[in-house]
């Protein structure tokens, strides 16, 4: 997996990399990956294929509900290893586990995408007509994917998962997501996360510390 730089996209993380809207703070990142192997990639790859074949091979499982079904196609377990290594190079210190990142991968379309950008990134999105004017931000969030990934041709997968597995979730967070923009033609994948961090909690040092002060000279004015 290598690293791809693209303006389009540097021009929304600048945007998008610490938005204070008062009591809040939006806070996104775009990261684009070819998904050609390099360095430890073919180690990495080799390891979380043999961890999902391992799997395959000891469950029984029938429910429709497990990786299973999913997991028995090579296509599929090819995009997997994809996404799992685009996580691996955004977070080196994380272990990922193939089949367990399985469980929190949903595959989405643009239309779901569209509708969960537009109720969360509303602040967002009037804060970025009022600075950059133009195209309206999912605009031109559309157009910088679509010449990195080609959405046309692009599989969509959000990521949720539970608190000790994501990385995305930062201190403070009021709502997080992530979704990954994958052309199978390309090899490329885009990853896209966003988050609203509540500023009251991240300043929370301070409340405490005026509690703190409170107290103390609630208990001056008593008599002990």
């Amino acid at each position: 997996m290598k690293f791809l730089e693209y303006t389009p996209l540097d021009r929304l993380n600048d945007f998008l990399s610490a938005l204070n809207l008062g009591e809040r703070t939006i806070k996104g990142s775009l990261e684009a990956y070819s998904c050609k192997h390099t360095g430890t990639d073919k180690r990495l790859s080799l390891s979380l294929e043999n961890e999902i074949l391992d799997y395959l091979g000891k469950s029984s499982d029938t429910d429709s509900s497990s990786p299973v079904e999913f997991l028995l196609s090579r296509s599929s377990r090819k995009t997997l290893i994809y996404l799992v290594l685009t996580l691996y190079h955004m977070y080196p210190d994380y272990d990922f586990s193939a089949v367990k990142a399985h469980q929190f991968f949903t595959e989405e379309s643009w239309d779901t995408f569209k509708q969960i950008f537009d109720t969360y990134m509303l602040e967002a999105s009037k804060e970025w007509i009022e600075t950059c004017g133009g195209s309206t931000l999912l605009e031109t969030l559309y157009k910088a994917l679509d010449e990195v990934v080609k959405l046309s041709e692009c599989e969509i997968y959000s990521y949720n998962a539970d608190s000790e597995a994501d990385p995305f979730l930062e201190k403070g967070a009021i709502w997080s997501f992530s979704f990954f923009f994958y052309n199978r033609k390309q090899k490329r994948v885009v990853s896209f996360s966003f988050c609203c961090l509540s500023n009251l909690v991240a300043d929370g040092f301070l409340a405490d510390n005026l509690c703190y002060e409170e107290d103390g000279e609630i208990f001056d004015n008593m008599d002990i």
